[in-house]
């Protein structure tokens, strides 16, 4: 055999293979439809505003269905079972359980005189209390009425061991003035999460509450720094009780207003200070509100987890600037809109009553009844443009934010948990903390 023979008859290298391709995490979307979000609000507005609110439960839950069944989690959406009656039957049995306590309270007040009216200021406690125990009690509903890939969603848990422990940490939230917020946080979302279960696989949280306090902080220093210097200058350079004193036993105005002069000459430094303080701190706070808000879906989303499966946010703050700035553009028009067509409308009332009766009772009363349906158009419109869009751009951006990790697990979870009763929910809703 020559060396030509040898060549031809060499086999040819077989080019390495490629490396696999690393699986892409599974996708997190919205694909909702904004113009059909916006459709069913301004429907729902007008149906509550004809019904007097009666179609609130209605509302709420076509307003679920449509944020769940447009959440899609690798190429599956949500789904969620609750119905409207449920939420009215359980509306009805919290009214029940309210109505005799605030008439207890009412009785108190009245019939024990000062220690009547000293025993009321338990309303507040009492009241948050049942607050706390019906947001838990509200989760719990809404998860067991939350179903992916054919399986329920369901929490455990004592809501009333969940109550005592947030008012624990309200209280220290208030003598802290906020600096506790973070670790509270974290600890009530532990309780809560661990509780939590999709299916059998249970959730958990791992959001730290020293990460978000850093975080947080230099917000925290914005917003209430100038005020809480402000008010040491005041202790400091001011003895506020002799002020009360003098006060008291002024003749008239003009004589206390000499004595501050002459005796307290820092008190109108420190009113000063005082003033400017609170203004540039609320001022401050709502510049920095939309960051917060960022930063706290941000952080919890981060923090859940189910089994091996954990979720990543990338949540961009500017998403929920961009969404208060929406709110505020398309609520000053509908505001000038409103003036132009309520100022027309009642000019034009005004006209054709005094042209067919000259009572002036009459008039009264209807002008009185077109103030009142214009405060609750304007309350309705403020409402529908607020929702569709901060709180669709808080949702919509949440979800879309979001990367899933060891998502296999979700394949292998087994069903279980019932429907959960919607009495919480109804609490909630009577209480005025309710949400999604």
């Amino acid at each position: 055999m020559t060396a030509a023979d040898a060549r031809a008859t060499t086999v040819p290298a077989i080019p390495p293979l490629p490396a696999p391709a690393t699986p892409a995490a599974p996708a997190v979307r919205f694909v909702g439809d904004r113009r059909a979000y916006w459709r069913l609000l301004v429907r729902g507005a007008a149906l509550l505003a004809v019904t007097l609110g009666i179609y609130r439960f209605w509302f709420a839950t076509d307003v679920r269905r449509f944020l769940w069944s447009n959440t899609e989690i690798a190429n599956e959406t949500l789904e969620y079972t609750g119905t409207p009656y449920e939420l009215l039957i359980g509306f009805l049995i919290a009214i029940a359980v309210l109505v005799p306590i605030y008439v207890a309270f009412f009785v108190v007040a009245l019939s024990l005189g000062p220690v009547g009216q000293l025993a009321s200021v338990a309303t507040f406690p009492v009241l948050a209390f049942l607050g706390h125990f019906a947001v838990y009690r509200a989760r719990r509903y809404r998860l067991t009425r939350t179903v992916y890939r054919g399986v329920r969603c369901h929490q455990g848990g004592s809501a009333l061991r969940y109550a005592v422990c947030a008012m624990f940490w309200w209280v220290l939230i208030l003598l802290s003035l906020g600096l506790v917020y973070p670790f509270a946080q974290s600890r009530l979302e532990r309780f809560k999460m661990r509780h939590t279960y999709y299916g059998n696989l249970q959730g958990r949280f791992e959001g730290s509450g020293f990460g978000l306090f850093l975080r947080g902080l230099p917000m925290w220093l914005l917003v209430v720094g100038p005020f809480a210097a402000a008010l040491t200058f005041s202790i400091a350079t001011v003895d506020w009780g002799k002020v009360a004193d003098a006060a008291a036993a002024a003749n008239n105005a003009s004589d206390f207003i000499n004595q501050l002069e002459t005796t307290f000459p820092n008190v109108y430094a420190a009113i000063i200070a005082l003033s400017t303080a609170t203004t540039a701190s609320i001022l401050m706070a709502v510049i920095l509100f939309p960051v917060f808000q960022a930063m706290m879906l941000r952080w919890w989303l981060s923090g859940l987890r189910f089994g091996a499966l954990t979720v990543r946010s990338h949540l961009r703050t500017a998403t929920i600037y961009g969404a208060y700035l929406r709110f505020l553009w398309y609520g000053f028009l509908f505001g000038l809109a409103l003036s132009i067509a309520g100022g027309v409308l009642f000019t034009s009332l005004r006209v054709m009553l005094a042209a067919i009766t000259e009572r002036a009772e009459i008039t009264e009363a209807l002008g009185a009844a077109f103030g009142v349906a214009a405060y609750v158009v304007m309350m309705l419109g403020y409402s529908t443009i607020y929702q569709g869009t901060v709180k669709l751009a808080l949702w919509r951006g949440g979800v879309e934010s979001v990367e899933l990790e060891n998502a296999a697990g979700l394949d292998e979870v087994k069903a279980e948990g019932t429907p959960s009763s919607a009495v919480g929910e109804g609490l909630a809703d009577a209480l005025n903390v309710g949400g999604f």
